[in-house]
């Protein structure tokens, strides 16, 4: 990640809030600038990090101690990344995988994407298993990770009736991102297939199967 002088290819630091005494709270306008400014956050001079938490649209940057905080702010301002690094957090162009999962496309929903995207079911699934995707962050169950990157033909709605029980392993779509279930929950995602991987083990290191920043291959088996 390049973190350089501003000039007209590259992009400031946006807004920057306070969350309690020892964190501060960055916005931004997409995940493609989260994963981008995460990997110049961790790559930077900053003071008493314990920690870089990316999510959809903002970083949480939590310090040591609360003397920190207020230094750290003065290091951001001066922060820039390329507006190339940006395009390239979440293109998948000659990347390779650092975890392919199987999947049998299958979902209760697969119907319904392949009459939103106006595409066969055929081309479905090719549009998710063309090239790999990227974990953007993680949320909502242990081992869930949100993927940002695939064919933009597949951002499709959220049901409008969310399911009481989604089984885990279930391979869903939801707006701009694909994930699959870790566990058993309600969900509201569209359901186009399913698959084997374990997603969250606490006897692996990490625990979780995709991890932020990981860059994941969807394939289809069966």
């Amino acid at each position: 990640m390049t973190v350089t002088v501003d000039t007209v290819d590259e992009i400031a630091l946006g807004a920057v809030h306070d969350y309690g005494d020892h964190a501060l709270l960055l916005e931004f306008d997409s995940t493609a600038e989260v994963l981008a400014w995460t990997d110049a956050l961790r790559g930077a001079d900053l003071l008493g990090v314990l920690d870089v938490v990316p999510a959809s649209r903002t970083v949480l940057l939590k310090f040591a101690a609360s003397r920190y905080r207020e230094p750290n702010r003065q290091r951001l301002a001066a922060l820039r990344v390329a507006a190339a690094d940006v395009a390239a957090a979440v293109d998948p162009l000659d990347r390779v995988a650092d975890v392919v999962i199987d999947v049998t496309y299958d979902g209760e929903d697969l119907d319904e994407v392949a009459r939103l995207t106006a595409m066969t079911v055929e081309e479905v699934v090719a549009a998710h298993t063309a090239a790999p995707m990227r974990v953007g962050f993680g949320g909502f169950a242990p081992g869930f990770g949100y993927l940002i990157g695939g064919d933009p033909r597949l951002h499709v709605a959220r049901r409008g009736e969310p399911r009481t029980k989604v089984p885990a392993g279930s391979v869903a779509l939801a707006g701009e991102f694909s994930g699959v279930y870790p566990r058993e929950s309600p969900g509201g995602w569209q359901l186009i297939g399913r698959t084997d991987a374990v997603l969250w083990d606490l006897d692996r290191d990490p625990p979780a199967l995709l991890t932020p920043g990981a860059w994941v291959q969807f394939r289809a088996i069966g």
